[in-house]
């Protein structure tokens, strides 16, 4: 009996393991978590399951009876300590070997630490799994003023939902704005504005050089001289992709693992998707690794499918999305650089599409509070041909119909 053995029991892998089903294999699936929780959703943790108001087994993936009925192996509470590509087998921590036939590594990333002095300090905490949340809520139920450093789209829903429970918040960013290396300055004065509005207090152009206290964490000082008191810190500073699993195996690591546009690496028989994975993507003509929900779905199914001999060049349009006090903030594409920014809507009522140009193609667009239309601009996205932007911009023009024919 074949065996898949699928390391990382989070949204990519739960999802492969699913659909491995779907599709109708019937061999063995052992999915591996370093977590002892059953697969769960991490969008909530830095947003409502942070407040409060979601329960954690409102953030499960599927129920424990689904992975029993549909016989899917969890190996819990596990870590993979050693691959052996020319074997094929998994070395676990506890001294167990797994021999497999099939590899799905979908071990998504880690949180970036820097050597900040202080940083190891009680009441300075990072976001990325459910314990890290509890540990995070546990602080904020003794109230007082919590530092978030850091706002990419973590930190940022991290200060809102602190600020939405009712501690006094202070944001330091090193760039002009929050989100500025996602969205560019135009955008995310937007997003800043939201926050001031709400009562977050904002450094920008700033970053912490330590964090202070006898015992635990009592103020945060800051390259230009701030010495900001507080009752907890939290820093998002981004993810890196999980690889050591693959270290001194043939696999190539390059800002992730590196596969191809069926999930598949350069070692036959072994796989990589979710935030790991450094993939082709061919609407883009490039490789890239993200770090979106929507991607962890669907490529997960995607090596799934891979694994089975029924591959299919995986080209999703990448999506996600953020909410941030009464904002819904939406992204679809990818753009690592732009020329032109068009906005369909208003900035200032915080109710639009911006549109990020390339040569007159769009790469990507950025919605506030305008989701319903985002889903019309995937086509455009995907043609990768040039548009009107007067079209684009006028909020008359159906953008069903400026989906042009790819040359």
């Amino acid at each position: 009996m074949a065996t898949v053995a699928i390391v990382g029991a989070s949204l990519a892998g739960s999802s492969a393991a699913a659909t491995l089903r779907e599709e109708g294999f019937d061999g063995r699936v052992v999915l591996i978590g370093a977590e002892p929780q059953l697969p769960y959703d991490r969008p909530p943790l830095s947003k409502n399951y942070l407040r409060g108001v979601t329960p954690f087994e409102k953030t499960l993936l599927r129920p424990a009876d689904f992975y029993r009925e549909r016989d899917i192996e969890m190996r819990l509470g596990t870590t993979v300590t050693r691959v052996d590509a020319e074997k094929r087998t998994l070395a676990l921590h506890d001294g167990e070997r797994l021999d497999f036939d099939q590899l799905l590594i979908a071990t998504g990333g880690k949180n970036r630490r820097f050597p900040i002095p202080g940083i190891d300090l009680p009441g300075v905490y990072d976001l990325r799994t459910v314990a890290d949340a509890d540990r995070i809520r546990e602080a904020m139920a003794r109230g007082g003023r919590a530092v978030v450093v850091g706002l990419g789209f973590i930190g940022a829903e991290v200060a809102a939902a602190m600020r939405q429970s009712g501690l006094d918040v202070v944001a330091i960013e090193p760039f002009k704005t929050p989100l500025y290396r996602a969205l560019g300055e135009e955008i995310g004065r937007v997003v800043e504005g939201l926050h001031r509005d709400n009562g977050v207090e904002m450094i920008l152009g700033d970053a912490v050089t330590a964090f202070e206290g006898a015992g635990k964490v009592e103020r945060v000082v800051t390259r230009n001289g701030r010495r900001i008191d507080c009752s907890l810190a939290v820093f998002g500073l981004g993810i890196e992709p999980a690889t050591e699993l693959v270290a001194g195996t043939p696999v190539r690591v390059d800002n992730g693992i590196v596969v191809d546009d069926q999930c598949r690496t350069n070692v036959p028989g072994i796989f990589a998707a979710g935030d790991v994975a450094n993939h082709y993507h061919p609407v883009c003509g490039r490789q890239m690794r993200v770090e979106h929900w929507q991607n962890g779905v669907k490529q997960g199914a995607a090596a799934a499918r891979s694994m089975l001999g029924r591959g299919q060049t995986y080209d999703e349009v990448h999506w996600f999305w953020s909410d941030q006090f009464d904002a819904n903030i939406q992204y679809a594409g990818f753009h690592a650089a732009w020329d032109r920014i068009v906005v369909r809507g208003s900035l200032e009522s915080r109710k639009f599409l911006a549109f990020y140009l390339t040569g007159g193609r769009v790469e990507s667009v950025v919605a506030i509070n305008q989701g319903r239309d985002m889903r019309r601009t995937f086509p455009i996205i995907k043609a990768r041909a040039a548009v009107d932007p007067a079209s684009l911009a006028d909020p008359n023009v159906d953008l069903r119909t400026l989906a042009p024919t790819a040359p």
